[in-house]
């Protein structure tokens, strides 16, 4: 630590986490129903969405990894998995090394949808950007990166998925 830092205060830091963290839900809650909506595609259940987006991120994944990295009871995660066959958003092929076990793996179709619907959150936020004074698209611009490095922390105080 730099002679400059300063160790923010438990108080002050819960203060902004009170302010950001309803904030952050409520965008990333307009944009997953949006996103989907805007894009044409059928809806998605929200366990669903976040499991095709693992395994768009990860293919290759196995359902135990995705219990754990999405915080799901592996019985959830098995659901959405049939879901996303159903709809032929994913494919699965055995494990070359435990003939027991899966590897989940986007199609084609997931990769298109996604990308829809991607470039659906991007006019919406696009849209919403262009209501705010420049300085503020700026500080939100420049806050990606520290978003981006929240995630991690984040991440690791996920509880292990029980079953």
């Amino acid at each position: 630590m730099r002679k400059t830092d300063v160790i923010p205060d438990r108080e002050d830091l819960l203060r902004e986490a009170r302010q950001l963290a309803p904030a952050l839900h409520a965008l990333a809650r307009v944009l997953r129903w949006g996103g989907i909506t805007e894009s044409g595609l059928p809806p998605l259940p929200p366990s669903e969405l976040d499991v095709l987006r693992y395994v768009l991120d990860s293919p290759g994944t196995g359902t135990k990894a995705l219990a754990h990295e999405l915080g799901l009871h592996s019985s959830n995660v098995s659901t959405a998995v049939r879901g996303l066959l159903a709809r032929g958003l994913i494919r699965r092929e055995p494990d070359p090394h435990d003939r027991r076990a899966v590897r989940l793996y986007p199609t084609m179709s997931a990769q298109h949808g996604m990308a829809l619907i991607e470039d659906s959150w991007a006019e919406i936020f696009a849209d919403a950007l262009a209501t705010l004074p420049p300085g503020e698209r700026s500080a939100l611009t420049a806050a990606v990166p520290a978003l981006h490095a929240l995630g991690a922390p984040l991440r690791g105080r996920r509880a292990p998925a029980r079953d």
